[in-house]
């Protein structure tokens, strides 16, 4: 019991910071965040630039997330400008925006210019591979920081509070004038514009928040996994987010911090709870396909619970 307790802890903290990165765009009226590989493929350049200077422990940990993050937030800016011209379809364009940002990079990893023996394919020497081990560079470095053990189960204290310290920020921005007004154009963009602020002026500064977020969210995520995974590997992060958030209570058009802690919590819990049950119970080894049954069927629970929801409003 006290191992799940802590798979569950530790999942929370990894995806905490990547769902809690949907909060702005849903706010400013925009919608769930599907453009978040824009941010998630910033995170993994500074993470990758971190191992090819050689950089090791925490000084590796914020070099990545300082660089991650105004590389993020420039991203954010470009996608923003495209959601302020598809204004309705932000969801669908902004899965294939995802989509195509993360098949162009694949291209990027092939043929950028790195050099580490510890990222570069063994034989030729050309291209990253597509998993890069963390071992002696960040690997769990905010799991262990701090940790203990509470009746029988790991408390990965350093995760919980860099969760934690994501959330005060955001929740003191959404209280400046700024956040206010992000908000106000989210909930009543005609109103708002009315009262002389403009709609796409706060939905591109929610893009940008959201997507730098995201950035940062990538590398915590990373460092307590053990490994980057490039090429493919972002093409679905933003679903799962997205299901956590509406998981959480909330809905296309307004969140809150605690919905999108509740929704992580019970996403990632399930996933724990689930795959143990799952392979007792059928008395065979499937955690694999089960991990996808699972997962997705909690997906499609999600969204489309929130879509009837919407609808019936």
């Amino acid at each position: 019991m006290g191992q799940i307790f802590s798979a569950m802890l530790t999942r929370f903290g990894m995806n905490a910071l990547l769902v809690l990165a949907m909060i702005p765009t849903i706010q400013a009226g925009a919608g769930p965040n599907f453009g978040l590989p824009f941010g998630i493929i910033c995170g993994l350049i500074g993470a990758t630039l971190a191992i090819e200077l050689d950089f090791s422990g925490f000084p590796a940990f914020f070099f990545a997330v300082g660089v991650s993050i105004p590389l993020g937030a420039a991203a954010g800016w470009l996608y923003g400008l495209l959601l302020n011209r598809v204004k309705g379809q932000e969801m669908t364009v902004g899965t294939y925006m995802g989509f195509s940002i993360v098949s162009v990079m694949c291209i990027f990893w092939l043929m950028a210019p790195y050099t580490s023996p510890e990222m570069i394919w063994p034989y030729g020497g050309e291209g990253l591979r597509v998993t890069v081990v963390l071992d002696g560079r960040m690997e769990q470095l905010l799991d262990r920081f701090l940790s203990f053990n509470l009746l029988g189960a790991n408390i990965p204290t350093g995760l919980l509070l860099v969760t934690a310290f994501s959330c005060v920020l955001l929740w003191l921005f959404m209280r400046t004038r700024a956040g206010l007004a992000m908000s106000m154009v989210g909930s009543n963009p005609r109103f708002a514009e009315a009262s002389g602020l403009s709609v796409n002026k706060y939905r591109l500064l929610a893009s940008v928040i959201s997507c730098a977020m995201g950035a940062a969210g990538i590398i915590v995520y990373s460092q307590s996994y053990g490994f980057i995974q490039l090429y493919q590997a972002p093409l679905y992060m933003a679903l799962y987010s997205v299901s956590a958030i509406l998981i959480g209570g909330a809905s296309l058009q307004r969140a809150t911090i605690a919905q999108a802690l509740i929704g992580a919590f019970l996403f990632n819990g399930l996933l724990v709870i689930a795959l143990p049950v799952a392979n007792v119970a059928m008395d065979s080894d499937i955690s694999e396909i089960m991990r996808v049954i699972i997962s997705n069927g909690i997906i499609l629970y999600a969204l489309t619970r929130k879509e009837a929801g919407g609808d019936a409003r």
